[in-house]
């Protein structure tokens, strides 16, 4: 099955999350069938890495979004157990700090995008500037409504110098959210994980 052409979504198409099924697995019954397949991609991409740093012209940009609960960390940690961590780096991009909110909304963004040769995994990204502003309406419609063209304009720059970007948000439906949330308050090593916001950031 050819996941891109299943799931890739080109630039200026609509679309509605709520008509994909969050509980595709396509051709894999289980996690544990899928296990050799996964493995085989896991190394594949350990040679990529070096292949990619040792000619050193071009750079990797992963980034991750998805609901809360959608499991982010557990991607990252699974997808990209392969690669060398000496050329692979991870940004999570929560609330602003003072001063990250005293710059442009990109600055944060750019001083994380990797160099020559290197791989960055965006843990959320840029993108939470025109999404949890615009839903807590923290700026005016006046502010978000121009950062989708500068949101463009700033990745066209990568793309021109080399930076190859690859996005992908991982979809899990409402009801395997509250699941997973659940799952966190039942287990006592996973209660830092949530907290009282998780649910009433559901409800927006």
């Amino acid at each position: 099955m050819d996941y891109r052409k299943k799931f890739l979504v080109e630039p200026g198409e609509k679309l509605r999350l709520s008509k994909i099924d969050a509980n595709d697995t396509g051709k894999h019954e289980t996690h544990d069938k899928a296990l050799p397949e996964m493995q085989a991609h896991v190394e594949r991409m350990a040679r990529m890495q070096y292949l990619l740093y040792a000619d050193g012209s071009q750079s990797l940009l992963v980034v991750l979004q998805g609901l809360d609960a959608a499991d982010k960390d557990g991607v990252i940690r699974h997808v990209f157990s392969g690669m060398n961590a000496q050329g692979t780096a991870v940004f999570p991009f929560k609330q602003p700090s003072r001063e990250e909110a005293a710059h442009d909304f990109l600055r944060r963004a750019h001083q994380r995008v990797p160099g020559k040769g290197e791989v960055a995994i965006f843990n959320r990204s840029h993108y939470e500037d025109v999404l949890v502003v615009r839903v807590h309406k923290l700026v005016p419609h006046s502010v978000w409504s121009k950062r989708y063209d500068l949101i463009k304009d700033f990745e066209k720059m990568l793309l021109q110098n080399g930076t190859t970007i690859l996005k992908f948000f991982l979809h899990i439906s409402p009801q395997e959210q509250l699941e997973r949330f659940k799952q966190r308050l039942d287990d006592p090593s996973q209660h830092w994980k949530i907290s009282e916001s998780d649910y009433s950031e559901r409800e927006l």
